[in-house]
């Protein structure tokens, strides 16, 4: 386990919980088929080269911590393909995890994935972040990896399981029911033993929720601050924003990405997971000073 990434975590985590300032989550896929960028940082061959770079840049252009995936999340996989087993989500992330860890040991490296067996051997390559999209459902052994490692989670909600997500999905109150589900898993998870102050919850915009459910989500994201936990908002050029826009690809939704981050941080988030890291970090900067009272150490400011 990498320990001065972990204590970096930890401070960024407790800097949230005070409402202090945005933390920007650089999204990194290491995968062929993700909605946005799938193939962009994927070698066939496993050589990490491409990934670490991508992830370099992105620490350059201001990232607070990465969030590395081996495995596509977009709802469309789960409908036609095959579960990815553990052994090939591990060859995909492990390699990138270790060269990014020996390099930058005060950055911390998120593994986002479902399997236990997959975040343990990712904890112990240097992640100090388990990003299960489940919220440990997929996997009855993944709160008990959280626990003996000691290191901080983010529970998503999710209706349904990873491959059995609902096609149609249907909610009295989506709101209520988020908070609802990320309450019981939150609890699921301190009584398997993972610290209260080490848990951030993220309400899965886009996954199993129509456009208009996606968007009362943002509308009412501050009632998801009564759970207690930091909020990380993530709906980088997600097909909700492309669809509000008119049908725009996901390389043309970087400014609906921005509209959703500043709103976020409005709301309350204090952690973003984005795509484009360099413009949501500006954002990211802007909404701080606006909303929180917050400049940048780069900032002049004219009197």
């Amino acid at each position: 386990m990498n320990r001065p990434a972990l204590t970096v975590l930890r401070a960024q985590i407790a800097s949230a919980r005070r409402g202090e300032r945005t933390f920007v989550m650089g999204i990194l896929n290491v995968t062929p088929d993700s909605f946005s960028d799938g193939g962009l940082h994927f070698d066939p061959d496993f050589n990490p080269e491409i990934a670490v770079d991508f992830a370099v840049k992105m620490i350059e252009d201001g990232a607070d911590l990465i969030d590395i995936g081996g495995e596509s999340t977009r709802p469309a996989t789960f409908e036609d393909n095959a579960p990815l087993s553990a052994a090939e989500e591990m060859r995909r992330v492990l390699p990138v995890l270790r060269s990014l860890s020996k390099a930058f040991p005060e950055v911390p490296l998120s593994i986002d994935t479902y399997k236990a067996e997959v975040a343990k051997a990712a904890v112990e390559a240097g992640a100090v972040l388990i990003n299960d999209i489940s919220a440990f459902r997929a996997d009855p052994q993944m709160a008990s990896v959280a626990a003996k490692f000691g290191v901080p989670v983010c529970l998503m909600h999710l209706p349904g399981l990873p491959r059995s997500i609902p096609a149609h999905p249907t909610y009295k109150d989506v709101v209520r029911e988020v908070y609802d589900y990320l309450q019981t898993q939150a609890q699921f998870a301190i009584h398997a033993g993972v610290a209260a102050r080490d848990i951030l919850v993220d309400p899965g915009i886009g996954f199993g929720k129509t456009v208009a459910d996606n968007l009362e989500l943002m509308r009412r994201q501050e009632e998801l601050l009564l759970l207690g936990f930091p909020v990380l908002m993530g709906a980088s050029r997600k097909s909700t924003i492309g669809k509000v826009l008119g049908g725009l690809p996901s390389e043309e939704r970087v400014e609906g990405t921005a509209a959703t981050v500043a709103i976020a941080i409005l709301k309350g988030a204090t952690f973003v997971r984005v795509h484009d890291v360099k413009a949501m970090v500006r954002v990211a900067r802007m909404s701080d000073a606006i909303v929180r009272k917050v400049l940048s150490a780069e900032c002049q400011v004219l009197r």
